[in-house]
């Protein structure tokens, strides 16, 4: 087919065609612009409420950790650890006098009679005073009590011995005093030492 438009009307559709796919492009342009800015600002959006969210959560946990006195409990707690850790000690220093009196009185020589024990004043220690038929029963009852099978002292020193042919109890007229030391692992302490240490 033959165009016999003149030449300055063809020009004028060729133009028109022209800015015609222009228009188009420039549309899509402004759409594909609208939408990142759409996306953008739903992004701060979002995210200025998250950290909105976030924020009273933590104002929430600051005032919640607060209501529980956090200080208060971990006072509390050293407290109560201070006051474990001295009974320990304590307990650690009480003899079970039950079975250590038992023990004592089977390695107690037959010619003795244990008159008094007494916790000395020097930690983990005791003082036995006995009457004895002899100045060698008394000597025995100091290996007996020394000797380390027995599990009761790791030392047991003389302190004094003294025999009087006149005394009123003349089946033992030999008083002996003997200072003892408990054996680490003796079990005659409530809270044994060897026991601590190996923990």
């Amino acid at each position: 087919m033959i165009n016999l438009l003149p030449h300055e009307v063809k020009q004028t559709y060729r133009f028109a065609r022209i800015n015609h796919q222009l228009a188009h492009w420039i549309t899509g342009f402004v759409a594909a612009l609208l939408g990142i800015a759409i996306i953008v600002l739903g992004g701060l959006f979002y995210m200025n409420s998250s950290i909105n969210r976030y924020s009273k959560q933590i104002d929430n946990s600051n005032s919640q950790l607060k209501a529980q006195d956090i200080s208060g409990v971990q006072k509390q707690v050293k407290d109560m650890s201070n006051n474990l850790k001295l009974v320990v000690q304590v307990l650690s220093q009480e003899v079970l006098f039950s079975k250590l009196l038992a023990r004592l009185g089977s390695v107690t020589p037959s010619n003795t009679i244990l008159t008094s024990l007494s916790i000395s004043k020097a930690a983990g220690g005791m003082d036995i005073t006995a009457q004895t038929s002899s100045y060698d029963a008394a000597t025995q009852l100091q290996l007996n009590l020394a000797d380390p099978a027995n599990q009761i002292f790791a030392k047991a020193d003389i302190v004094s011995i003294t025999c009087n042919a006149s005394s009123a109890n003349a089946k033992y007229p030999c008083s002996v005093t003997l200072r003892t030391l408990f054996a680490a692992d003796n079990p005659f302490l409530f809270i044994n030492n060897s026991a601590k240490a190996s923990k």
